[in-house]
Parts: structure tokens; C-alpha cells; sequence
């Protein structure tokens, strides 16, 4: 998916620094996608307080849209450099096309992954049988020995796994004690999962203690508990209120991301007596490398992206070279996404 903001944000995403064993709460905001009719996304990541989960560094999460009033997704060809864009759908169906010649559909219980690499071109619309969309789109930052690869496309079937009272899928990677891993490629240590209790349900997920993870909640609230690792203390005792909040115990509402740090190898998902969860689960090694994401690049510098724009502007908006990097997207009926106008002055860290 592109990122259609008028004046999309650049940031400087630094490697982040080790943060206390506690369940943290990120809040998401309310970005439109397109005109007047825009479907609306929530987006969690980037935002000041976290930049990054592992390698993922973008997570959109919308719906359930009704397509008869928004007119659904239709986002153009537009480019994409240095990252890998996973699309999870939980109702709908949505048509992609890129440069490298793929034409895929995207639906439920199906991972698309797309790596862009040095440079891609992708559209993305939601099909005439589609009447609701609901899904989340995830970007994965690639690591530097990776960021210039040739791009390419995975199309992957899950399959659904009990876990205590949940139904876990594997979508990227793996998580452990549960198979099938995911088949997909990535270049960096990576989990991502959508994990579903019904209503007064509840599971312990086996996490990589050398992951972070955030719990994304499509449906819930859900209550999650960090297992204290020795010489801390689980403040939450079994008896205790489900929804009390406590140092390693947080209740997630729709569309929040609980962030739970390094160095803890499980959490308790609890579902309410009366509503059913589903979450995505995204961990990963904490990444080390400092990023700058503009619109759809991610680079290491203000002048990366700024090439990288320049170029796109070049080959695909003014026609000068269709078999550059970003190539066309055929059989897309429409105009290519012209990039916005770079920020006037060059990149500052944020704080």
C-alpha cells in the first residue's frame, strides 16, 4: 500500500535503546488514504514514541471498510525501495500488479509479500466482489546487506494451529513451539502472526526472548500479561480483576499496540467473558541500523531519498526511462502516483 499522505513526514529512525520489562500502550492516528471518500487507515508505526518493532516499520490497520462508501482501495502504481511490504487480509479481496510482471490476489488466511529492494513499482485495488475490506499493511525495513537485492513477489497459504484456547497462523517467520514456519522470505529475525481466542479465552504465546514484539488489536479488548522472568515480580495474580492493570499486565483496546520489550519469552492473552480477540502479532530482532523513511523509500540519508525520488519523478511520471529501477505496472488502467514535494529543509533527528 501506498503511503497517500499530501505531506508525508520524514523521519530518522534510530536504532532504539532498551526500554523497562513493561507492557507499553501506543495509541494509533487517523490517516485518510486518497480523496473526499478516502478510506481511513489507523496507523501505529512509525510515531514519536517507537519507530520500529524489529525490522517492522510501518503498520497500517483498517476496516471493516464498507466499500460502497468509500469506494474501497485504489491506490496506482507507485514505488517502493529498501523494505518489504506484507499484506494480511481478514475479509476481502484485493488485486495487485508490480513491475516485476506478478498480478496476485491478496485474501484472507493469505500472505503476500512483495521485497522491493533496490527499486519497485506495485498497485493495489480492492475487486468487484469485495463489499468489505479489513486488513492490516506491514512494512519491513531491510537490513543494509540486503536493501539493493533484485525485487521480487511471495504469494503463501497459512495454516491455523491451536494454541491453548487460541488459533494461531504463522504469516512471517516463526514462533516458537508452533509449525508450520512461515515460507516466506525474509532477511532479518522476524515473527508475524494473527492470533484468535474466542470470548473468555485465553493462551500462553512462546515468544524469542531475543525479540521485541507489539500485540495489535483488531478485535478485543484483550488482556495481556509479560511471564516475569526470574528476580521479577508478576504483580497480576491469578485472582486478580481481568482488567486491572498492573507493572507486566495491560489491557489493549481496538486498534492499540501493547510493545513488549527484548527479553521476555512469553505473554498471556486473555480474552473478556463477552467479546472475542484477534490480534497480530509482529516481533523481531531489535534493529540495529538507522533508517530515514520518506513516502514509500526507505534509505540511510535525506540524499538516498531524494534520488530515489528524483528518479521515480524521471523514469515513470515524466516518461524519461520505463525500464529503469521502477519499471511499469501493466495492466494497471490509470496514471502512475506522482511523488509529494520533499520537506524544504533537510532531515533532522527527531527526538
Amino acid at each position: 500500500m501506498s503511503n497517500l499522505e499530501r505531506d508525508p513526514v520524514e523521519l530518522l529512525c534510530p536504532p532504539e535503546q532498551p526500554t523497562a520489562p513493561l507492557v507499553r500502550v501506543l495509541t494509533p492516528r487517523d490517516v485518510p488514504l486518497g480523496g473526499p471518500r478516502a478510506m481511513a487507515v489507523r496507523r501505529t508505526l512509525p510515531q514519536r514514541g517507537r519507530t520500529t518493532i524489529g525490522a517492522w516499520c510501518f503498520a497500517d490497520h483498517y476496516g471493516p471498510d464498507d466499500v460502497a462508501q468509500t469506494g474501497g482501495m485504489v491506490v496506482p502504481p507507485h514505488p517502493h525501495t529498501g523494505l518489504q511490504t506484507v499484506s494480511w487480509l481478514f475479509e476481502g479481496e484485493i488485486e495487485h500488479r508490480d513491475s516485476t510482471g506478478v498480478h496476485a490476489y491478496v485474501r484472507p488466511g493469505e500472505v503476500n509479500l512483495m521485497t522491493a529492494g533496490r527499486g519497485i513499482s506495485h498497485s493495489e485495488v480492492s475487486t468487484a466482489a469485495t463489499s468489505t475490506l479489513h486488513g492490516v499493511q506491514l512494512w519491513v525495513a531491510l537490513p543494509d546487506t540486503a536493501r539493493r537485492a533484485l525485487p521480487f513477489f511471495e504469494h503463501a497459504e497459512t495454516v491455523p494451529v491451536e494454541v491453548d484456547d487460541a488459533i494461531v497462523r504463522v504469516f512471517v517467520g516463526s514462533l516458537p513451539y508452533v509449525e508450520p514456519e512461515a515460507s516466506v522470505t525474509v532477511f532479518s529475525p522476524l515473527v508475524g502472526a494473527q492470533i484468535e481466542l474466542p470470548a473468555g479465552g485465553e493462551a500462553w504465546i512462546d515468544l524469542d526472548e531475543s525479540f521485541e514484539h507489539g500485540i495489535l488489536v483488531d478485535r478485543g479488548p484483550v488482556r495481556v500479561t509479560v511471564r516475569a522472568l526470574e528476580g521479577e515480580a508478576d504483580d497480576a495474580p491469578d485472582d486478580a480483576d481481568p482488567l486491572a492493570e498492573t507493572g507486566h499486565t495491560a489491557t489493549l483496546e481496538w486498534s492499540e499496540l501493547g510493545f513488549v520489550p527484548a527479553g521476555h519469552d512469553g505473554v498471556r492473552l486473555r480474552a473478556t467473558a463477552d467479546a472475542p480477540v484477534r490480534v497480530v502479532l509482529l516481533g523481531g530482532a531489535p534493529f540495529g541500523e538507522e533508517l530515514v523513511m520518506w513516502w514509500n523509500f526507505i534509505g540511510r540519508s535525506h540524499d538516498e531519498i531524494a534520488e530515489a525520488r528524483a528518479r521515480w519523478q524521471a523514469d515513470v511520471i515524466s516518461g524519461g526511462e520505463p525500464d529503469g529501477p521502477f519499471g511499469t505496472v501493466a495492466g494497471y488502467d490509470g496514471e502512475p502516483l506522482p511523488a509529494p514535494e520533499l520537506p524544504t529543509v533537510r532531515l533532522r533527528p527527531r527526538s
